[in-house]
């Protein structure tokens, strides 16, 4: 008897890891290719299970790997991620000029992340050239990625730093290393999803793995739950067991 409600617990715990909500990109993905200096388009499905874990989001640029990732700047702050939304800005100036970029979303009330797959920044004339590298994501695809650079670092404006900014003691969202990013619709050149407890954050839209722009699948939403959740799950399953 006791078992059985145990493990009844344990279940119904599991599922509502499973069933956390979560924003899902939806642009750019993969292939799409923005000039230097022209407009940078992003777009989001809100988290409509949620009234407030996702208000006050921000979107940072991101490059590098899944296990890597590498903040370039911040895009965005104060997004209303619980409903769909777009956010434009001027492409800034990169190099190289590749597929290697891709968008990392966060928000003070949550300690999950999503990533976008990695996309191109192009010269203000369109041109580019092919990433470099590449690694095996997951799901067995082959991911291509680079790590870029602004050509001006100063124009960079930091990480959010949550911590300061939210009475829940969220993470801060400066530097979380991605560890395997999988999301529908996500290409070759998509980034992986990063892991949560690692914040150097993980590429949204590219081979590599980053979150995919059509939305966030089963595995990017267990990649980007709190990790400490995990061992209660664990040590509760091993309980029921051993009744």
């Amino acid at each position: 008897m006791f078992t059985s409600i145990l493990y009844t617990a344990v279940l119904a715990t599991s599922t509502a890891l499973l069933s956390q909500a979560m924003v899902t990109p939806n642009a750019p993905g993969p292939g799409d290719s923005f000039n230097e200096g022209a407009s940078c388009h992003i777009g989001w499905a809100g988290d409509t299970d949620s009234p407030s874990a996702w208000l006050g989001m921000a979107i940072e640029l991101m490059t590098g790997d899944n296990e890597a990732m590498v903040h370039l700047t911040t895009v965005a702050t104060g997004q209303d991620g619980t409903q769909a939304g777009v956010f434009d800005y001027p492409c800034p100036a990169v190099t190289p000029n590749s597929a290697i970029y891709f968008y990392q979303f966060s928000a003070p009330a949550t300690k999950n992340f999503t990533w976008t797959t990695r996309f191109t920044i192009a010269a203000a004339n369109g041109s580019s050239t092919p990433a470099t590298l590449s690694e095996k994501g997951s799901d067995g695809q082959t991911v291509l990625w680079g790590t870029g650079a602004l050509v001006n670092p100063a124009d960079a404006i930091p990480a959010p730093n949550f911590d300061s900014t939210s009475a829940s003691g969220s993470n801060s969202v400066s530097g979380a290393s991605p560890s395997d990013v999988l999301t529908s619709g996500a290409s070759a050149s998509a980034p992986i999803a990063p892991s949560p407890s690692a914040v150097a954050t993980t590429p949204a839209a590219s081979s590599s793995s980053p979150p995919q722009p059509s939305g966030t699948s089963a595995a990017v939403r267990i990649a980007a739950i709190d990790m400490r959740v995990w061992p209660i799950v664990a040590a509760l399953t091993a309980s029921a067991i051993l009744l």
